[in-house]
């Protein structure tokens, strides 16, 4: 009996210190997501958002997301990607479409660090919604559906932030389900 107790002591205590030397870097896609690196540092090790990463690539948008800021980014994942009709995902990588694939990107940024509690705080000043301007100049509403924000474009789709406040050095990122699509 005394041996399983110091065991499980033993055991705890390694735990805990696991847990202490995590800190409080979020995981996301697999991959801690580090404070001290920007929006792009941090994505490319995502691997839920590797048609993000190509995207932003494809795009042309690296240098702007490496840069000073600060930036909103709703990421989607490869799952939110998948949900697009089939081959729009391809189409949009095409060079030819570049302007229309940095228009759909930039639909998913607001300028500004703006947290979960920020976006809350604007949802209930706004009597249950906030329109948040994006980068492209199009706008987003913001309303609360029980404890989750939802992103609702100007075509009436619905988004659900999955992961909030991946806070970047440049930022802070909030993963969504689904990609926004602007008009």
């Amino acid at each position: 009996m005394k041996k399983n107790i110091l065991a499980f002591l033993f055991a705890m205590t390694i735990a805990l210190a696991a847990i202490a030397w995590a800190g409080d870097d979020p995981m996301v896609g697999g991959a801690a997501m580090y404070p001290s690196k920007n929006i792009v540092q941090n994505a490319v090790n995502s691997q839920d958002h590797t048609t993000l990463v190509a995207a932003v690539k494809a795009a042309g948008l690296v240098e702007v997301l490496e840069g000073p800021g600060p930036f909103t980014v709703f990421a989607p994942t490869n799952e939110a990607f998948a949900k697009l009709p089939a081959g729009a995902v391809d189409t949009l990588l095409k060079p030819e479409n570049k302007e229309m694939l940095v228009k759909v990107l930039t639909y998913h940024v607001v300028a500004g660090r703006v947290s979960s509690a920020d976006l809350m705080r604007q949802i209930q000043a706004g009597n249950g919604k906030a329109e948040l301007k994006t980068v492209n100049g199009e706008t987003l509403t913001a309303t609360m559906n029980g404890k989750h924000i939802v992103l609702t474009d100007e075509k009436g789709d619905n988004s659900m932030v999955t992961i909030a406040n991946v806070f970047q050095s440049n930022g802070v990122i909030h993963v969504v389900d689904t990609v926004l699509l602007p008009n």
